[in-house]
């Protein structure tokens, strides 16, 4: 674990720095606030620091104060060092948010005890982080494929919606369908449907650019988000994941299974709602089934009154 020792007394700074490595800490030592304030605004800033009250530059309370601001997800346990004794110093230095106090001179032993209990809270909080992050993914990732899920993809599409309209920056969607799915199932059973989901999930993701999003829509349906480009390009970008998809077949359970898919793509124009802009994807999509599958299908104006035409059914 690293810990940064941040004091203005060369000889302390280096009796301490001997002890820390003693005790197997990887060590960076500096003489004054600023420099300290530095290092722990780095990303790979250590663990633990130690703090001299008083520094050149920038006091540690003072580094303590704005440590705490930055609100990073990794967590720095703060040690205040200090001559000082009162229990208003005390409260001084607690109320800055350092974790621990130690008044000079100090005994090793005190330190390496204070220091230990403050690696047990860095490892506390550390495997807290992960767990925060994973039922973050959960909350926002399709649990099958891994894309993000129907209500985190309506959100980036809403965000996107926004920001095209700030910037005049033109904005496309596409809904594309896994044709025929209901007989995957039926003929192969739902084990070669999930399998054949995560493939068409994989191969969308392979397709696209990194700024472009695809999100699990609800069933064999996905949206896909593709900021920045206007209608014609939109339409290339959903053939060329209509070929990738298509292109080999599917190894399930021994068996190759040909898949296809069917896209609609809309084209935002700044003046409708995210809402409007599925809409309309979706009278696409819709006409693209009526071809017979396998294509994609710009929506044209004058068709924008979706939940007149006849339901789809599943495939």
């Amino acid at each position: 674990m690293r810990v940064l020792l941040a004091d203005d007394d060369d000889f302390y700074r280096y009796a301490i720095r001997k002890a820390l490595e003693g005790w197997g800490y990887e060590v960076v030592d500096v003489s004054d606030g600023m420099e300290a304030l530095r290092v722990l605004q780095e990303e790979s800033r250590p663990n633990i620091a130690i703090l001299d009250w008083m520094m050149p530059g920038m006091d540690g309370v003072d580094v303590c104060c704005r440590v705490r601001a930055l609100k990073t997800l990794q967590y720095v346990y703060i040690l205040l060092a200090t001559s000082k004794d009162s229990k208003s110093d005390i409260i001084t230095g607690l109320e800055a948010q350092a974790d621990d106090y130690l008044v000079k001179p100090f005994d090793l032993r005190e330190l390496r005890v204070r220091l230990q209990a403050g690696q047990r809270i860095i490892d506390l909080q550390s495997a807290l982080a992960v767990k925060q992050q994973e039922l973050s993914h959960r909350a926002t990732h399709d649990s099958l494929t891994g894309l993000w899920n129907r209500s985190a993809v309506l959100d980036i599409l809403g965000r996107e919606t926004d920001c095209a309209r700030r910037m005049c920056n033109p904005l496309s969607v596409a809904l594309a369908d896994i044709d025929h799915f209901k007989t995957v199932n039926d003929t192969f059973g739902h084990v070669a449907g999930d399998a054949v989901l995560i493939e068409v999930s994989n191969r969308m993701q392979a397709s696209i650019r990194h700024y472009d999003t695809v999100g699990r829509y609800g069933g064999e349906e996905f949206l896909i988000v593709l900021p920045g480009i206007d209608g014609h390009r939109a339409y290339k970008m959903a053939e060329r994941l209509r070929i990738q998809v298509a292109k080999d077949p599917y190894r399930v359970l021994e068996e190759d299974i040909l898949v296809t898919l069917s896209v609609g793509v809309a084209v935002d124009n700044g003046k409708g709602s995210p809402r409007e802009l599925l809409r309309e994807a979706d009278a696409a999509l819709y006409r693209a089934k009526a071809r017979g599958r396998n294509v994609v299908e710009m929506y044209r104006s004058g068709s924008r009154k979706v939940d007149i035409l006849p339901q789809r059914s599943s495939g």
